[in-house]
């Protein structure tokens, strides 16, 4: 809630700032400034000037463009008649998030420069003091106070300064080429002028125009050549500039000044992940969702669908019409679902939205809902009732096919694979035509084994033959699926708290008791009344308003394992990387079964435990359950589009990413090869 109020706690800092008496201070400034000039005074040549700045720990100023909240620094000179100051000169800003909102700032000392023009017949002896009134906006993560302060400087007793090396070094270069930018569909889109060879870890452009873009939202990057093409969400009320100004970060705290006129902006090019990598080629990233989505077929939440939707295609074997309709239609319910997940994936990160892959599942409601399906599957394949809508063993039915294709496809989302992950990370960062090819693939791959039963009439007479057995079959297949009920129902416990699972549970048995009685007024049985079906619905509207209320807090220090770990952080991984320390972070959801595998058989063991505790190794957990901006902006970044996520550390390098599979050796061999480990 605070972050809300972040854009109406600047305006009242401004105002508050203007009702000053004139620059009268009565207390210290929890940012603190000098006036500091580069060298002795000469005329008919510009002398540079410093205003330095030392924040408090804690606090931090801004950047003339303050992002979504905060105002940027104002400046009154008086200088000599003749002297006239130039445009402040900015360091490279740094990136504060606080609730969704991003704030353009500077957490450290830092030094605006400004180059003041001195005619040639200024005089050098008896010369007046020059002064600057100042004001400024310091602010925490929580308060924010104006202040101001008149900075005066007697030239006279300047010397030349050599700070002024570190301090021009930190101000990014002007590019001697001019940028070109379009806004089209909702996107800025600016080709900068910048060499293909040269690093960009973690690229980001500072726009300098106000209200013409979505600080927050993410930002994606196009290599072509030596163009570098930034792609960022307009504002909901953009204006349409003659130009564009601002600085590209390159991500390790350098970066270059830009300005771009209205041009054309080349559309190719290859997407570039965190490192300044590229995504690879989009044939590749194509066979890599094809075969992630292959994969998806042997996971457990999905087979129970996926086998007696074989055994439907087996019973649809005497006709072939039938069994390619069937293959036909099913593989169409799953590729649309994965395109219309892929679809609202990109629209709600375009939109500033940190969401990723599987973020449905990050939502209480949604998985309330799968639990109620997946109780109403489990009594459909018991037998308690039989409705068409339901069944997924029926031959025949493209819709029941179609609707057995959207199922599988949403069930299937959270789980990711070796290929899987590298597709879905680029789709995040590719042209969003590229980008749905890739949902597609992935659906497509899903479909593909049912999509040549119903055309490859061989391949359906390797499976068992229709019988009576399969009644018996689908009666056994109930027990994953109420394995799966039992295991949604966990989950409610771990995203919203007890009683929120005891309400989900509440809220499916009455659903089931609806379709039950359904079922049953339809054969005629006395106990499917209307009333029974009614009442059964009105109590479960009643129950899904009231359950949200009941979502209890997640908090994030709430990490308990035989490895002792802490919550993930940038900070925290920062501070341990700083240590000198290998580190090890993970990234998991209760809802990803092949996180919860991994840590089963590979992290939460005594001997990955003693392993790391013998070489000092630092642990980080980020649990992506819930949704959370800061790990998810950070998967991105590392080219991920969901868990699971395995990164190390060793001392003094960068991430080495782990296979998404582990085996039980795979963290204790890390943790001894480690130098920590041997010394």
């Amino acid at each position: 809630m605070r972050a809300r109020f972040l854009p109406l706690l600047a305006m009242l800092c401004a105002l508050f700032a203007l009702a000053q008496p004139a620059f009268g201070q009565t207390r210290a400034n929890h940012i603190a400034a000098r006036l500091v000039a580069e060298g002795p005074l000469q005329p008919g040549k510009p002398l540079t000037l410093a205003i330095a700045f030392d924040p408090q720990p804690g606090w931090h100023g801004y950047w003339k463009n303050p992002g979504d909240a905060g105002y940027g620094m104002t400046l009154k000179w008086q200088l000599p008649q003749g002297w006239s100051a130039g445009e402040p000169q900015y360091p490279v800003p740094q990136k504060l998030v606080i609730g969704g909102l991003m704030n353009h700032v500077y957490e450290g000392p830092y030094a605006v420069l400004v180059d003041v023009a001195v005619p040639p017949q200024a005089a050098v002896a008896n010369l007046v003091p020059i002064a600057v009134d100042a004001q400024w906006l310091a602010c925490t993560d929580q308060i924010c106070v104006p202040e101001q302060a008149r900075l005066s400087l007697d030239l006279s007793q300047v010397t030349a300064n050599p700070v002024f090396d570190k301090w021009r070094a930190a101000i990014p270069a002007l590019l001697d080429q001019q940028a070109s930018f379009a806004i089209e569909k909702g996107r800025l889109r600016i080709a900068i002028p910048l060499p293909a060879a040269l690093s960009k870890p973690d690229p980001h452009v500072f726009v300098e125009q106000g209200d013409l873009v979505r600080y927050a939202a993410v930002q994606t990057f196009i290599g072509d050549g030596d163009l570098l093409i930034a792609e960022i969400p307009t504002a909901d009320a953009a204006v349409r500039p003659q130009m564009v100004s601002g600085i590209l970060s390159l991500g390790d705290g350098n970066g270059v000044r830009f300005t771009a006129a209205p041009g054309p902006v080349p559309k190719g090019g290859i997407p570039l992940k965190n490192g300044g990598g590229e995504t690879g080629p989009l044939w590749l990233l194509l066979l890599g969702a094809l075969a992630g989505g292959l994969l998806l077929n042997v996971m457990p939440c999905v087979f129970p669908i996926l086998s007696l939707k074989a055994l439907s295609l087996a019973r649809a074997g005497e006709s072939d019409a039938k069994a390619r309709a069937e293959g036909v239609a099913y593989s169409a319910g799953v590729i649309l679902a994965t395109l219309a997940l892929g679809a609202v994936l990109l629209v709600l990160r375009s939109a500033g939205e940190m969401v990723g892959w599987a973020f449905q599942l990050q939502e209480p409601a949604v998985v309330v809902l799968l639990l109620a399906l997946a109780v109403a599957i489990t009594a459909n394949l018991a037998g308690l009732f039989e409705l068409p809508s339901l069944s997924i063993t029926r031959s025949g039915e493209p819709a029941g096919a179609f609707a057995t294709g959207l199922l599988a496809a949403f069930v299937a989302t959270p789980c990711t694979g070796p290929f899987m992950a590298a597709a879905m990370g680029a789709a995040l960062l590719l042209p969003w035509v590229q980008a749905l090819m890739l949902f597609g693939a992935l659906g497509l791959g899903l479909a593909l084994p049912f999509l040549l039963l119903g055309f490859v009439p061989p391949l359906r007479r390797l499976l068992p033959r229709p019988g009576p057995w399969m009644e018996t079959f689908r009666k056994v297949m109930a027990v994953p699926m109420g394995l799966t009920a039992l295991a949604l129902v966990w989950l409610c416990w771990r995203i919203g708290g007890l009683w929120f699972a005891i309400g989900a549970v509440a809220l499916a048995f009455l659903l089931l008791v609806a379709l039950t009685a359904l079922w049953r007024r339809r054969r005629g049985d006395a106990w499917g009344r209307r009333w029974i079906t009614a009442l059964s619905l009105v109590l479960a509207a009643l129950l899904a308003v009231v359950l949200p209320s009941q979502i209890a807090e997640r908090s994030a220090s709430a990490i308990e394992g035989v490895l002792p770990a802490k919550p993930f952080s940038e900070a925290a991984l920062a501070e341990a990387r700083a240590a000198g320390k290998p580190v090890f972070v993970w990234f998991t959801a209760d809802w990803c079964l092949t996180c919860k595998v991994n840590e089963s058989a590979a992290i939460e063991r005594e001997a990955t435990r003693d392993a790391f505790a013998k070489a000092g190794v630092v642990a980080l957990v980020g649990d992506w359950t819930r949704r959370d901006p800061a790990i998810t902006r950070f998967l991105t970044r590392q080219g991920a589009a969901g868990v699971p996520l395995y990164l190390w550390y060793a001392p003094g390098q960068e991430a080495a990413v782990l296979p998404q599979v582990l085996t039980p050796d795979t963290l204790v061999t890390l943790a001894e090869g480690s130098p920590t480990a041997a010394r």
